[in-house]
């Protein structure tokens, strides 16, 4: 009996295995590689293969728990292993989110609903630059973590650690503070919109590892397929929708139950959430009824988009252009394709012509106010990414080639065709960002002097896609300066999909290998910036309004603004929506 028992543990664990993992490893080539342009044309292109190879890269450098053997990031080391032990479970693992060590659900779920889905359409892409081993690590590390994290049907921990006591610790993954609180939603203390952003993360996954195409407007989903671990994650996809339509406490957005997740990752409304859930579900089952669902939630929760952004905690920008895909690919349950086209179309029109509240820098970088001001490339490299996929199935070539070169612009932006001439992903060319905000990788303990010790930053962070640049196309490069050089997993997203896009399609280099060393420093800045790390001075960046304003009130409340911004800088609260 023992026997039998042994062999369906074995037989269960291959059924489920990941793929092997190439030997040698691929690891990140010098920074200088990035300069040298390629010996000839090809698909697939080499250097968009190790732009791809590199943006991985980064998320093996955030994991947390115990580190495999496999492990390529030589300087990181087994952290936060005890992680659960507050509530007697194991929540080990996962990701650490951004330059810190917070572990926060809501965010990790919409990186890894948007890599599963690009690794879908264009999977491809993965397959031809030999990452695609690499992809099905990264995604089961942070899938696996999902998983511990709901225990049960109606219970899901949405954060590990919290901005208080996290954002006081400036230091190496060795001596990250124990005192770290798992914090929780469940039935009766509810957050539907982080319940219903897991189940699209488990439901995109479920899809890509059951090879589930939207059809030949696409490419094939790479190639990972496992269908026992696509039911696997299908039925959490499951359980978490049914919680979050279901759980008796109602429907609340859920720093409501968990106050602490709202300091960095407060969420705005849950809508968006309950309809990506409902269609990714509907993909998955072929089921008429979650397509139902998430139409009347597209209504119920007036979803039409306007000009927003798409990132986590705005879904419906992609949530249009799933309908259209659907409706393209001819799946039983989809409604009208024309309909969902238009919309999509009036959105990316907007887009393109810089209709309110967008617009474009001088530099040529699409910017939206508030969402933009810190990690400017995210907005940005969201919207290249959801024009890239739809452009295939634009109603007119005109609009495919117009969608395709806004696109393209911003992603050569991003990747050094801007006023910096910087490509913001840190190690690929000798004028990527050298001080990224990152606790781990800089080396330095001192939180009190961030940016000097040590004055060169300790390891490099290859991979990571840095905040942005700000609205006049200035890039400091200040390790303090977050809204500009922090990572984190959702900045990295977006660019995995367009590097997977052009591994496929693009027989020319990345931008930046027309860059050579010290280019950027001939363009970088004196000073300091302007912005929520560094408080404007001598009225720079204010409106008249508001320099008047602070003119009269200045005199009584000055010592509580500056206490109060010295105490946010300290706090460094990160990416939170204005």
């Amino acid at each position: 009996m023992v026997v039998v028992i042994l062999l369906l543990l074995f037989w269960a664990q291959a059924v489920i295995a990941q793929l092997s993992l190439p030997s040698p490893p691929f690891l990140p080539p010098r920074a200088s590689s990035g300069a040298q342009p390629s010996a000839q044309d090809s698909i697939p292109n080499p250097q968009w293969s190790t732009l791809l190879g590199n943006l991985l890269y980064f998320y093996e450098a955030q994991r947390s728990g115990r580190l495999p053997g496999t492990k390529r990031v030589s300087w990181r080391n087994d952290s936060a292993v005890n992680d659960g032990s507050d509530v007697g479970l194991d929540l080990s693992g996962g990701y650490y989110d951004a330059g810190d060590y917070i572990k926060a659900t809501f965010p990790l779920s919409f990186t890894i609903m948007s890599i599963c889905w690009g690794a879908t359409d264009f999977g491809g892409g993965y397959d031809l630059a030999n990452q695609t081993a690499y992809l099905d690590d990264m995604l089961r590390w942070g899938l696996d973590w999902l998983i511990k994290a709901h225990p049960s049907p109606r219970t899901l921990y949405v954060l590990v650690s919290e901005s208080s006591v996290d954002n006081a610790y400036w230091g190496g993954d060795l001596n990250i503070p124990q005192d770290r609180t798992s914090y929780q939603i469940n039935d009766t203390s509810p957050g539907t919109d982080a319940a219903a952003s897991a189940s699209t993360a488990f439901a995109a996954c479920s899809n890509l590892y059951a090879n589930r195409s939207l059809g030949p407007s696409f490419s094939t989903p790479a190639s990972l397929q496992n269908s026992t671990y696509a039911d696997i994650l299908l039925n959490h996809a499951q359980d978490l929708y049914s919680f979050a339509v279901n759980a008796s406490g109602g429907k609340q957005t859920y720093q409501t139950a968990v106050p602490q997740a709202g300091a960095a990752y407060g969420s705005s409304s849950y809508g968006d959430e309950l309809a990506m859930a409902a269609l990714l579900l509907a993909w998955a089952t072929n089921s008429s009824d979650y397509y139902s669902q998430a139409e009347t939630y597209h209504a119920q929760y007036s979803l039409g988009v306007k000009n927003v952004v798409f990132n986590w905690d705005s879904k419906a920008p992609g949530l249009t252009v799933l309908f259209a895909q659907l409706a393209n690919a001819g799946a039983s349950f989809a409604g009208n394709l024309s309909y969902w086209q238009e919309e999509a179309e009036r959105y990316f029109d907007r887009v393109l012509s810089g209709g309110d509240p967008s617009f474009k820098t001088q530099g040529g970088l699409l910017w939206y106010p508030g969402d933009s001001n810190s990690a400017s490339l995210n907005p940005a490299l969201n919207a290249a990414m959801l024009l890239t996929r739809y452009a295939r199935i634009a109603t007119t070539q005109e609009k495919r080639r117009s969608y395709l070169d806004f696109a393209r612009s911003q992603l050569d932006y991003a990747l050094g065709n801007n006023p910096m001439s910087a490509p913001y992903v840190v190690g690929s060319n000798p004028n990527s960002p050298a001080n990224p905000h990152s606790a781990m990788a800089s080396g330095g303990n001192d939180i009190n002097n961030i940016d000097t010790s040590p004055p060169q930053e300790a390891y490099v962070l290859y991979g990571a896609v840095v905040g942005g640049p700000d609205v006049q196309d200035r890039f400091y490069d200040i390790r303090s300066d977050w809204p500009e050089t922090e990572v984190a997993l959702d900045y990295n997203a977006p660019m995995l999909t367009l590097a997977a896009m052009q591994v496929l399609n693009n027989t020319s280099d990345p931008f930046f290998t027309r860059l050579q060393d010290g280019a950027f420093a001939a363009q970088k800045p004196s000073g300091k910036p302007c912005d929520a790390a560094f408080p404007c001075k001598g009225g720079s960046g204010l409106s008249r309004g508001a320099t008047v304003a602070l003119g009269v009130i200045l005199p009584i409340v000055g010592v509580a603004i500056i206490a109060g911004t010295w105490y946010c800088y300290r706090l460094r609260r990160h990416r939170y929506r204005y």
